[in-house]
């Protein structure tokens, strides 16, 4: 089994020594990991880039401003941005976008910081990696405004109205472990309208276990447990599954993979 978890966050607060968790990876079957790097206030990006610099043949580094902290952002912090998003070893701008479910800063300034990334995204010919929730006619909205047509929404947990709109953009889909879950009949049936060369799979951890690991802290190496949920769901063998989804992450984001 060759596997991609397409997002996770591991950031030393939640694991404070890695290595176990990136063995338990490899165990799994997981070749490669998105370590998305995140905005935590002015001038302070987290350890997503420092990380995946150690450990290069299994990391790839994000950089983005997610929009709970869209307000916190100064100009400074988006001229960091645009310069830490060009270097190369950054595989896509992001994650970025809209959230109007915790509203955590106004959705005025969730906007301009989105739009801002957007634009980067296709000044860097990059990739936009998508946060969104309650929010899908407004985030389409700016895609399509800012022209951005290379990407992927993480975590998607729309329905399949939300599917066809981001997939008509050209968008990837990333699933989560909430496919995992009961009463997401909707997410279920856009994931089963998907196609599946379009459709990648991550933990978002440490957030959003799996079933049988939910409630738990998540990590990597749980991301077997979503693939087998959308093998399942997909009709096809979970090798079929393991194969299309890393050959999509790999697409998405370039990687050279071991």
């Amino acid at each position: 089994m060759r596997l991609v978890d397409a997002h996770c966050h591991l950031e030393v607060k939640d694991f404070a020594d890695v290595g176990p968790v990136l063995e338990r990876a490899r165990a799994a079957g997981i070749v490669h990991a998105i370590v998305v790097g995140q905005f935590h206030g002015p001038g302070q990006w987290g350890n997503a880039l420092e990380l995946a610099a150690r450990h290069p043949e299994f990391l790839s580094p994000t950089l983005g401003i997610h929009p709970h902290e869209a307000a916190r952002a100064t100009d400074e912090d988006l001229a960091m941005l645009d310069s830490t998003c060009a270097r190369p070893e950054v595989r896509a701008v992001g994650e970025a976008g809209l959230d109007y479910y915790y509203d955590h800063s106004p959705r005025e300034a969730q906007a301009r910081i989105f739009r801002h990334q957007c634009e980067l995204a296709v000044k860097l010919g990059k990739p936009l990696v998508v946060h969104v929730r309650d929010a899908h006619e407004d985030c389409d909205a700016i895609l399509g405004e800012a022209k951005v047509s290379r990407g992927v929404i993480h975590c998607f947990t729309g329905d399949t109205d939300a599917a066809r709109r981001y997939l008509d953009r050209g968008f990837f889909l990333s699933l989560s472990g909430v496919i995992t879950y009961k009463k997401t009949e909707a997410l279920q049936d856009a994931v089963r309208f998907a196609p599946l060369d379009r459709l990648m799979v991550e933990t978002d951890s440490p957030y959003l276990a799996p079933v049988p690991h939910r409630g738990r802290k998540n990590e990597p190496s749980h991301v077997v447990e979503t693939a087998k949920k959308l093998a399942e769901l997909k009709g096809v063998a979970l090798e079929t599954v393991t194969e299309v989804t890393t050959a999509n992450a790999s697409a998405l984001f370039n990687l050279t993979l071991r």
